[in-house]
């Protein structure tokens, strides 16, 4: 049986509905305070203790200085804002009994689907452009550091790279709502899922390393010992299977001029070679290091999307 109309007929009716339901709610005043605390707490560590110059810049500085960084407190923070955003998505409906009625009107599954993720990113987005928002102001204000063209366009591409990094845990919470009926079983799994990934897959990660890549310590010519980069290059590429891995790789590039490569054995090259590891690199160089990880995020999103996307269509809707 052929369907008619175009499978994005209602987008627009769902994405405003949906709107409307997460910034009406109280799930949206927690996860907002969330976010504003992963603003405030970095920017009164940096207020008692500004960070000092470097070639990396001192606006730039008020993203990655101190222990608990901005960018630190994302890595963390994002994931449950968006898990808090899409782990009843589908299971909701179901729980309601109102997927039947909604799927009733002439609005296809597409539309739904793609309405719910929508309307999700435009949530986390103006969260992320809020908390940039706020650093930006603060620097202004309080610190006196105004952002050159550079280093603003430096932050903003930041905040893109944090959308996406969002979407790729919105896009996860959707699967499990799609996959399970219960929302508290899809809440419960994503958030076991993020601290996986988050606390215990780099400890894995050098365990395989090690049994891959025995690591091996090389003696330079000019004296220096260094690890085998055999090992070293292993280690990061299975990390780099997690987003968070991806997402602070990508940033420390952005956020960082002073970043030259991401690998071990470009490092070691260039200290063998006696280059300056300090300088900063233009914007466009820090692009091409940090581009191959925002490509795995945006594919980490498409391909949980596609499986989401997916398992909707073949699930039975029953009244």
């Amino acid at each position: 049986m052929r369907r008619e109309g175009s499978p994005w007929q209602g987008l627009g009716a769902v994405v405003v509905k949906e709107l409307a339901d997460h910034l009406d709610g109280a799930r949206m005043v927690l996860l907002g305070l969330l976010t504003l605390a992963c603003a405030i707490v970095p920017l009164v560590m940096v207020y008692f203790s500004p960070p000092e110059q470097s070639a990396d810049g001192s606006f730039l500085q008020l993203f990655t200085s101190g222990g608990l960084s901005v960018v630190w407190m994302l890595t963390l923070a994002v994931p449950l804002v968006a898990i808090g955003l899409g782990f009843d998505a589908i299971s909701g409906e179901h729980s309601r009994r109102t997927l039947s009625r909604i799927l009733a009107q002439p609005i296809y599954r597409d539309a739904l689907l793609a309405g719910k993720f929508l309307a999700g990113v435009i949530v986390l987005a103006t969260n992320l452009l809020c908390l940039w928002l706020l650093i930006v102001g603060f620097g202004l204000i309080f610190l006196g550091v105004p952002p050159g063209i550079e280093e603003f366009v430096r932050s903003l591409i930041f905040v893109g790279i944090a959308i996406v990094y969002a979407g790729v845990w919105l896009a996860l919470a959707m699967l499990l709502s799609v996959l399970f009926r219960s929302s508290a079983t899809a809440a419960l799994l994503s958030l076991g899922i993020w601290l996986f990934l988050s606390a215990l897959w780099r400890i894995i990660a050098e365990i395989i390393a090690l049994f891959i890549a025995p690591p091996h310590l090389l003696l330079l010519p000019t004296g220096q010992i260094i690890r085998d980069s055999v090992n070293e290059g292993w280690e990061l590429a299975l990390a780099r299977l997690s987003p968070n891995q991806l997402f602070q790789d990508a940033v420390s590039a952005v956020l960082s001029p002073t970043t030259h490569s991401l690998g071990p054995v470009l490092d070691q090259l260039r200290q063998m070679q006696g280059m300056v590891t300090d300088a900063a690199v233009p914007l466009s160089e820090s692009m091409l290091i940090a581009w191959p990880m925002v490509v795995g995020l945006i594919a980490s999103v498409i391909v949980l999307f596609v499986v989401t996307y997916v398992s909707f269509q073949r699930q039975e809707v029953r009244a």
